[in-house]
C-alpha cells in the first residue's frame, strides 16, 4: 500500500515514520512554501500541489486527488487540520476507492456537526451543556433562545474547530453584535454560517478522552488528557492523567466517550472532549474525528502507537489489545513550542531558524519538522515542535520538562519556551490549580511570561 499524506509539518513527519515502520511507501504533498520541509525529504516521493496559501494547496481537494493519481497512491492520511474533518473529502476518497485513514464520511458528518453530536451524546445519556437543540436560524430567534438559556453564553459555529467561530455574549446588549461576528467568521473559516448557542460553564477545565475503534466493533479508550492551559481557546500545554480527576469521574467520562463512539458507529482514532465544572460535573462538548495534536501524550502513557493503529484500522485489521491490559504508567506532558512572542500577546514570529538545537535524554520525545536554517512560513500554524516528557509521577515529569526546555535552543524567531518555563515555576500550575481561563486571566493582568529563573 502507498500512503499519500495530505498534510505538512510535524504531523506529516509523524505519519511518514509510522508508515515506514509498517513497511508502507509514502507520498508527501507540499506547497511552494514547503519545498524544503522535512516531510518532503523523508517521504519516498513528493509532489507539489500549489502555492503557499493553504486555500491554493493543502485545502484544494482536486490537487490532492490528482497527486494520488499521478503517484499511484492507494490511501490518504489527512493528519489534523486542513481536510481532516471534511466529510465531503472523506466521501470523495471513498467513492474514488481510495482508503481514507480516518473515520467514515457519515461519522464525520454526524460528529463534526456539533448540534448532531450533542444529540448523540444525549441519546447515550451523557450530560451535555445546556443550549439550543439545533441551529439558530437568525439573530431574532437567537436572542429569544438566549433569554431562555441565560447569560453569559457562547455563540458557536456548528462546523467550528480550533477556537474559530466562537463569541461570548455576557448580556442582551452585546448579543446581536457577537452573533453577527460569529456567523461571519463561521462562513469565512468553514463555508458554513450555522450557529448554535451554549450556556457558558464558569471556570471549567477542558478534559478529553482518547478513543480508538476498529471496523469489527472493538472500542478502547487510552485515558484522559487535561488541555486547560489555553490562550484564546488555542491549546498550549496538555497532560495526562488529568490532575484533580477522581477515578470515579474518570470511569464515567471514559465510559461516556466509548458510548458516544459506539452510537455513531465510529472507527479510527477520535477524541471526545468534555468540560468539567468547579463541582466536578462533566459535560460533553464535542468530538474531534481525527488524530489530535496531543495524541503523543496518550502514546507515551500507554505505549500504544496510535498512528500505526489508525492505519491498521483503515486497512480493515482488528485491534489486538484489550482494555484491561492497557497500562497507564507515570505522568506525561506535551508543550507546544510555537513561533510566537508570549511577552507581546503571543504575536506570530515567522522567519528563519538561525540555529535549532533540540533537547534529548531520558524520558524526552520531540515531534518536529524543523532544523537549523529552516524558514517557518507565514501561511500556516506557527508550531515549531511538540516537546513531550514523562516522569514516574507529575512532580518528576515537571522536573524533566524544566531540564528539556532549558536544553532547547532556538535563535532567529521568538518562541514559547520562556512561557512554558514560567508555567513550570507557577505555584498554581504546580499544584494543578488551573482552569480554561487561567492564561487569558494572566494576560489581562499584564503578565509577560518571562522565565522565572
Amino acid at each position: 500500500m502507498k500512503v499519500l499524506i495530505a498534510n505538512r509539518g510535524e504531523i506529516a513527519v509523524r505519519i511518514i515514520r509510522a508508515c515506514h515502520d509498517l513497511g508502507l511507501a509514502t507520498v508527501a504533498v507540499y506547497s511552494e512554501a514547503d519545498a524544503t520541509s522535512l516531510h518532503v525529504l523523508l517521504a519516498d516521493e513528493a509532489i507539489c500541489i500549489g502555492e503557499g496559501p493553504s486555500a491554493k494547496s493543502y485545502l484544494k481537494i482536486s490537487n490532492i486527488l490528482s497527486a494520488c493519481e499521478i503517484t499511484g497512491a492507494d490511501a490518504i492520511h489527512p493528519g489534523y487540520g486542513f481536510l481532516a474533518e471534511n466529510a465531503k473529502f472523506a466521501a470523495i476518497c471513498e467513492s474514488s476507492e481510495l482508503i481514507f485513514i480516518g473515520p467514515s464520511a457519515s461519522a464525520i458528518e454526524k460528529l463534526g456537526n456539533k448540534s448532531q453530536a450533542k444529540a448523540i451524546a444525549k441519546k447515550v445519556k451523557c450530560p451535555v451543556i445546556p443550549g439550543t437543540a439545533g441551529i439558530v436560524k437568525d439573530v431574532v430567534q437567537g436572542l429569544k433562545e438566549a433569554k431562555k438559556i441565560g447569560f453569559p453564553l457562547f455563540i458557536k459555529a456548528s462546523a467550528g474547530g480550533g477556537g474559530k467561530g466562537i463569541r461570548v455574549a455576557k448580556s442582551e446588549k452585546d448579543f446581536v453584535k457577537n452573533f453577527i461576528i460569529a456567523q461571519r467568521e463561521a462562513e469565512a473559516c468553514f463555508n458554513n454560517s450555522d450557529i448554535y448557542l451554549e450556556k457558558m460553564i464558569m471556570n471549567p477545565r477542558h478534559v478529553e478522552v482518547q478513543i480508538i475503534a476498529d471496523k469489527h466493533g472493538n472500542y478502547f479508550h487510552l485515558g484522559e488528557r487535561d488541555c486547560s492551559i489555553q490562550r484564546k481557546r488555542q491549546k498550549l500545554i496538555e497532560e495526562t492523567p488529568a490532575p484533580k480527576i477522581s477515578n470515579h469521574l474518570r470511569k464515567k467520562m471514559t465510559t461516556a466517550a466509548i458510548n458516544i463512539a459506539k452510537a455513531a458507529k465510529y472507527f479510527s482514532c477520535g477524541t471526545v472532549e468534555f468540560l468539567v465544572d468547579e463541582e466536578n460535573n462533566y459535560y460533553f462538548m464535542e468530538m474531534n474525528t481525527r488524530i489530535q495534536v496531543e495524541h503523543t501524550i496518550s502514546e507515551m502513557l500507554t505505549g500504544i502507537d496510535l498512528v500505526k493503529a489508525q492505519i491498521k484500522v483503515a486497512m480493515g485489521k482488528k485491534l489486538t489489545f484489550k482494555q484491561n491490559k492497557i497500562h497507564f504508567d507515570g505522568h506525561v506532558f506535551e508543550f507546544r513550542i510555537n513561533a510566537e512572542d508570549p511577552s507581546n500577546d503571543f504575536m506570530p514570529s515567522p522567519g528563519v531558524l538561525k540555529y535549532y538545537i533540540p533537547p534529548g535524554g531520558p524520558n524526552v520525545r520531540l515531534d518536529s519538522a524543523c532544523y537549523s536554517g529552516y524558514e517557518i512560513p507565514p501561511y500556516y500554524d506557527s508550531m515549531i515542535a511538540k516537546l513531550i516528557v514523562r516522569g514516574r509521577d507529575r512532580a518528576e515529569a515537571i522536573q524533566v520538562a524544566k531540564r528539556a526546555l532549558k536544553e532547547f535552543h532556538i535563535q532567529g524567531v521568538k518562541s514559547t519556551i520562556d512561557f512554558h518555563l514560567y508555567m513550570l515555576a507557577d505555584e498554581n500550575f504546580i499544584k494543578g490549580n488551573y482552569n480554561l481561563n487561567y492564561i487569558d486571566d494572566l494576560i489581562l493582568k499584564g503578565c509577560k511570561f518571562k522565565d522565572k529563573k
